[in-house]
């Protein structure tokens, strides 16, 4: 815990991503963009401790935020994270209130609520089954007789459950503070301080400026909801001027609203164009995603466009990639990316435990499949450290041949 600490406050993304392979930390992808937004923290107490697991309470630097820590190592020499979970202690709730007691009869419930919802909702039904099945030989074998916690809960099921589909968006949470009776959906209060979350971090818009050579660059690590998040990238677009090319860097972002990926895209295509397709299971229906024309602001579309990309880039991020690919729209430089294309719905197991389940699949009108499982292959693939100076090469190179191409009278 105290390495954690020591790394995650430091805000060096190196220091990090030693310590997330160091000790196999279960969620590497996301640990730059969180340090951003919260800022570091703050050890309040230690609850709990034993030789091979820890529950603590810490405070967010950059808001009053507090939250409870579970840490849990195995036995090996050296040890490494069997699972750490960290969940913001909701208002009116003490620390002390985020645990629950775990018998057989609530273990076996859950795994019965999960059954229910992969077999109603799975994108692949036949993949439910075997999950089911998976589910129901670790129970009765007593595999998670051991476990104490309901966070520890959560990451073995959802281990168990990939270890059979390998859908990195299928997963079990544990909700320590039950939403009141009959209210599943978020209340006015939630929304407005998700809103106030958004907006104190430029809706992931981290960095936007103009390179050497008039080249527009843009980070952000999240595609959120475009009424709250489609004015900033507006401004961000804007704020570039009168640029020869564009970069994207997406090398740290981990998804979000497919129509937020249709609305940024807008910007780079002169005529209406056919993005993705996301089919639903349940409802049998697919929709379309399409470039809007209406899109405030200038557009940018006759200049190139690169994407950097990351093993940590991920769904509504591969998204992006994928169709700004297929057009031949952008040039995407860095790593493959993370590989998970099924868009997810939250589903309430009993008053503590949820889970994310995969609904649906992304289809192109071009390929007419998906990077599921596979991620976007580069058109230029470097290690993700080197993207960006490899990124702003080829947009000179770009540029130089489209200076020196001869004009039609």
């Amino acid at each position: 815990m105290s390495a954690w600490l020591d790394a995650f406050n430091s805000g060096d993304e190196a220091r990090m991503k030693e310590f997330a392979a160091r000790y196999k930390y279960p969620e590497p992808d996301g640990i730059v963009p969180f340090r951003a937004q919260t800022g570091g923290f703050e050890l309040i107490s230690v609850d709990h401790s034993e030789r091979l697991a820890v529950r603590f309470v810490v405070k967010e630097k950059n808001s009053p935020n507090t939250a409870v820590g579970w840490l849990t190592v195995n036995d090996a020499d050296p040890a490494v994270i069997d699972d750490f979970t960290l969940l913001a202690i909701p208002p009116g709730m003490t620390a002390a209130e985020m645990n629950i007691d775990l018998d057989a009869a609530t273990r076996t419930r859950i795994v019965d609520a999960i059954a229910t919802a992969l077999n109603e909702l799975y994108v692949y039904p036949e993949l439910a089954k075997q999950m089911e099945q998976a589910l129901r030989e670790h129970l009765s074998h007593g595999d998670y007789d051991s476990i104490a916690t309901g966070p520890e809960f959560a990451a073995r099921l959802t281990e168990h459950l990939r270890a059979v589909s390998h859908d990195r968006h299928l997963g079990v949470q544990f909700v320590p503070k039950a939403p009141p009776d009959g209210q599943d959906e978020p209340s006015d209060e939630d929304k407005a301080r998700f809103k106030q979350q958004l907006e104190s971090m430029n809706c992931g818009f981290d960095k936007t400026e103009r390179l050497d050579g008039n080249i527009g660059y843009i980070k952000f690590d999240m595609f959120g909801p475009v009424d709250i998040c489609g004015p900033k990238a507006t401004a961000a677009l804007d704020s570039l001027g009168a640029v020869d090319a564009l970069i994207f860097d997406l090398r740290h972002n981990g998804g979000g609203q497919p129509e937020m990926v249709a609305f940024v895209e807008s910007y780079l295509f002169a005529k209406r164009t056919h993005l993705n397709d996301i089919y639903e299971r349940k409802a049998n229906k697919t929709t379309e995603f399409w470039t809007k024309s209406d899109v405030p602001g200038k557009k940018l579309v006759t200049q190139p466009v690169f994407v950097l990309t990351s093993a940590n880039t991920f769904s509504a991020a591969e998204d992006f990639c994928y169709g700004l690919q297929n057009t031949k729209r952008a040039t995407i430089v860095g790593e493959v990316t993370g590989g998970g294309a099924h868009p997810t719905m939250g589903k309430r197991l009993d008053d503590h435990f949820t889970i994310g389940v995969p609904f649906a699949r992304s289809i192109s009108p071009v390929t007419k499949t998906d990077w599921e499982g596979t991620g976007i292959q580069p058109d230029v693939k470097v290690a993700a450290d080197q993207a960006l100076e490899t990124a702003k090469k080829l947009a000179v190179e770009k540029l130089e041949k489209i200076h020196k191409a001869p004009r039609r009278k």
